[in-house]
C-alpha cells in the first residue's frame, strides 16, 4: 500500500473539517431568526468559507503536482465512474460553494471581511451578481451533503467491506 503524504492527507482532513463545519455553521444560520447572534454567526460562515478557499485552491494545487493515487483494490467500472465523479464534485464543491458566497455578498454591497478584515470593500450592488450567487449557494447544499455521504460510505465500504485499508491510509497509517 502506498502511503499518501503528509501535506496530502493535511488538506485532505483541514478540508473536510472546515468545510463541513461551515456547511453545519450555514444551515443553522439559514433558520435563526435576525439578530446579533445570527450576524455574529453569519460573519463567522463567511470567514471559514474564504478559508475554505484559499485551501481548496492549494489542495487542488498540490493535487496536480502530486497527482492522484490509484484505489488500493479492483472495483466494478461504475463504481471506479462513481468514486472519481464523487472526488471532482467534491473539489468543485470547496471552490463553487466559497466563490458564490463571495458573489453573493459582493453582489449585495457588503464587504467580503475575515475575521473583521476587510478584503475586498462594499461597493454597489449588482443584483445579478448576487442573484446567481444565491442560487448556486443555497441550491447546491443538499446535493453537497448527498455526496459527503456517498464519499462517506465508500471510505467504509473499502475498509470494513474491501478491507483495503482506505481509511487507515487517509490517517497516515
Amino acid at each position: 500500500m502506498k502511503k499518501l503524504s503528509k501535506p496530502t492527507i493535511l488538506f485532505h482532513w483541514l478540508t473536510a473539517i472546515l468545510f463541513i463545519g461551515t456547511l453545519v455553521v450555514g444551515k443553522i444560520v439559514e433558520n435563526m431568526p435576525r439578530g446579533a447572534e445570527k450576524f455574529e454567526l453569519l460573519a463567522n460562515h463567511k470567514s471559514f468559507g474564504v478559508i475554505v478557499l484559499v485551501i481548496a485552491l492549494a489542495r487542488i494545487a498540490w493535487r496536480f503536482k502530486e497527482g492522484a493515487l490509484p484505489p488500493l483494490s479492483q472495483a466494478p467500472r461504475w463504481q471506479e465512474i462513481a468514486a472519481k465523479s464523487t472526488h471532482h464534485l467534491l473539489l468543485l464543491a470547496t471552490l463553487a460553494m466559497p466563490i458564490s458566497g463571495i458573489m453573493m455578498s459582493s453582489g449585495g454591497g457588503r464587504a467580503l471581511e475575515v475575521f473583521g478584515f476587510e478584503l475586498i470593500a462594499a461597493g454597489d450592488k449588482i443584483e445579478w451578481l448576487q442573484s446567481v450567487g444565491s442560487t448556486v449557494h443555497h441550491s447546491a447544499v443538499n446535493v453537497i451533503i448527498l455526496l459527503l455521504l456517498v464519499h462517506l460510505a465508500g471510505a467504509i465500504k473499502h475498509q470494513f467491506i474491501d478491507k483495503d485499508g482506505t481509511i487507515s491510509r487517509m490517517l497516515g497509517r
